[in-house]
């Protein structure tokens, strides 16, 4: 893994300075601690932190083509790049080292831009091309890796997180108070937003181009265009299974030993099967890492362990705790803009123990937006048949009455899965489809939260748009289908891959994820919705295709998804920190948030009468990132806050 920058000024006839560069680059040292290289030309730069994998004493980057003209800067692994390579070097390219993003420099002198379709992997890769002065950048098809830009008017500026573009004078740090609305509903920020007015992140699966002052972003591969055919049960099994195998063979590709994340869930332990088998062909061993809880309604450890046993893989846990509280400053502050999964702890803590044994894992991301796991596509259906027999007032009495029912202490659980469906049935409006229960925060809540300056700042804006886009770009007439594709564009791309990647580079740890090789992914959407999802039924492709892989125990389970019991921890070990963050003497510096309302907030969640975990850890978050930041924050209509 690596961290890249990249500065291309308007004027392409002045030099990048190198010093600009490595400051850029050096902010990214957790992302590559092992080397550093700059390059610098009129015009253009790039620059690059690397964390070595493949072709250790040889990958050392910034990489130029043979006439001098073309350099490239990359994060991630071209899983294709053996075949890549011989097909270049047919062609008349010569390379000069093992390492795979070589490769990513002589398909584009080949193929230009049409060059990241035939790049298979996890890539943020940047190029600058001196023959027409022009910085190209890219982002693989799941977004896997992250790359954001700011255009200024000196220049575009470009780098794998944000901190290495705010350490620039010329990037504005003002807020974009319409991405905090979005935040707030969400708890991420969905690309190409972030919280700042002037950076972007490039989505995944685009192209941009910086050329003569102007930019253009442009969409080089789309899941949406897969042809969905009809598929016999059985023969859809197998062709899972074997892309599936196909894909983590192909990610154990690497010159140093991998791992694997293990919770005991279908994917991962689908990953940990199919690696063991590959590793014992390779002669080489495998080594599991898992988080474990107290609370035995977040616990799978002994799930972990059944999978590290059967497989022979020598297994490393431990537990998480509410001791988190020592992680959270620099957790928040590491992560550059807010982001309120509370997975990120865990997701850190078996992140830092994995690399104290090797550089990198592969884990299961992205197998419950491929083949339909989670709770809410079943609440969808549900919806759908419920809505038919009731009116829309008697489901808003119904919720009413189910929240004087004060919430269970447990992660789910009847009671809280009522009160959850009830809530996303009248809190959202239904063209919103699934993403009624992966919202956080309704309209009228957040109008009663925000002072009069931040309604000002978000009236008129819409913080669902991005999501009715996803939903109504895949044309083809499956709902489930729909769904899977908006949250691989939306929730896999801007929560899940986010978390993923910053808590495991946070520790400098490469993660792999196989079932987001291009393969698997659009074998799942030549599938049709209903092998994938049917009624309570969920992940019912996968499921047979694991037949005789994986025991029966683990294909039965329930998903249980990687959380910890942040509620809980409020009302007790965490209560001191919520109080100081979101004390009222704060939030009126902040000035963008109701004292009395964050104060009722608290006190229904501390006394037991409501669980209001989501919307207070979100404005913890929130609290803790705006101090974080070196220099004051430009707030659009409000004093700096101090």
């Amino acid at each position: 893994m690596c961290g890249i920058v990249a500065i291309a000024h308007r004027d392409c006839r002045a030099p990048v300075s190198e010093d600009a560069l490595r400051g850029m680059a050096r902010t990214l040292v957790h992302r590559g601690p092992e080397d550093e290289g700059v390059l610098s030309r009129r015009g253009g730069g790039l620059g690059f932190r690397r964390l070595s994998f493949m072709d250790i004493p040889g990958g050392q980057q910034p990489f130029t083509n043979e006439a001098g003209n073309v350099h490239v800067v990359g994060n991630g692994e071209i899983y294709n790049y053996p075949a890549l390579r011989q097909q270049l070097e047919g062609l008349g390219h010569q390379f000069r080292s093992g390492s795979d993003i070589e490769a990513a420099l002589h398909a584009y002198e080949e193929w230009g831009t049409d060059a990241f379709a035939h790049l298979r992997g996890m890539f943020a890769i940047a190029l600058y091309d001196e023959r027409t002065q022009a910085l190209v950048a890219a982002r693989d098809r799941a977004g896997e890796k992250p790359l954001f830009y700011a255009d200024t008017p000196q220049g575009l500026f470009l780098a794998s997180e944000i901190k290495a573009l705010l350490v620039r004078p010329e990037v504005s740090r003002t807020f974009d108070l319409q991405a905090l609305d979005q935040f707030l509903t969400y708890e991420y920020v969905i690309a190409p937003r972030t919280l700042f007015t002037q950076i972007r992140s490039l989505p995944a699966a685009h192209a941009l181009v910086y050329r003569e002052g102007k930019i253009r972003v442009a969409r080089y591969w789309d899941v949406a265009a897969t042809p969905v055919r009809e598929w016999a049960a059985d023969d859809a099994a197998v062709a899972v299974r074997e892309a599936l195998a196909t894909a983590v063979d192909r990610q154990m590709m690497s010159d140093v030993p991998l791992g694997v994340f293990l919770s005991g869930g279908i994917d991962s332990s689908a990953i940990a099967a199919f690696m063991a088998d590959s590793a014992r062909r390779r002669g080489v061993t495998v080594t599991s890492f898992s988080m474990g809880f107290r609370d035995q309604s977040y616990n799978e450890l002994p799930y972990a362990r059944e999978i590290a046993t059967r497989f022979g893989l020598t297994h490393v846990e431990d537990m998480v705790t509410a001791d988190v509280a020592a992680l959270f400053d620099p957790l928040v502050a590491h992560l550059d803009q807010p982001f309120a999964d509370v997975s990120l702890f865990p997701t850190y803590l078996v992140s830092r123990l994995a690399r104290q044994h090797v550089k990198g894992v592969l884990a299961g991301d992205g197998g419950d937006e491929l083949f339909g796991g989670y709770d809410a596509y079943a609440a969808q259906a549900m919806a759908a048949r419920l809505s038919r027999v009731a009116p829309d007032v008697a489901w808003r009495l119904a919720d009413r009455a189910a929240q004087l029912v004060p919430p269970s202490s447990q992660k789910k659980g009847t009671l809280n899965k009522i009160k959850r469906f009830l809530s996303g049935m009248t809190a959202n409006s239904a063209d919103l489809g699934h993403y009624r229960w992966m919202t956080f925060m309704d309209g009228p809540a957040r109008g009663r939260l925000y002072t009069p300056v931040l309604l000002e700042a978000t009236l008129g804006g819409d913080v669902h748009r991005e999501v009715r886009e996803a939903l109504g770009a895949y044309r083809a007439d499956d709902a489930v289908n729909r769904e899977l594709y908006a949250d691989l564009r939306v929730y896999l791309a801007d929560d899940i891959l986010v978390k993923v990647d910053r808590m495991s580079m946070a520790t400098s740890l490469e993660t792999r994820a196989p079932f987001l090789d291009t393969d698997v992914m659009e074998l799942a959407f030549s599938m049709p919705g209903h092998l994938k999802v049917r009624g309570s039924q969920r992940k019912i492709v996968l499921k047979q295709a694991l037949r005789g892989v994986l025991p029966d125990s683990i294909l039965s389970r329930r998903k249980e998804g990687f959380s910890i019991p942040m509620k809980n921890w409020l009302r007790q070990e965490l209560q001191p920190l919520m109080r100081d963050l979101l004390s009222e003497a704060r939030l009126r510096r902040r000035g963008l948030f109701e004292p009395r309302e964050v104060q009722r907030l608290m006190a229904e969640h501390v006394e037991g009468r409501a669980n209001h975990a989501h919307q207070l850890f979100s404005l913890m978050v929130f609290e803790r990132w705006a101090d974080a930041l070196d220099a004051p924050v430009q707030l659009p209509g409000v004093a700096a806050a101090s």
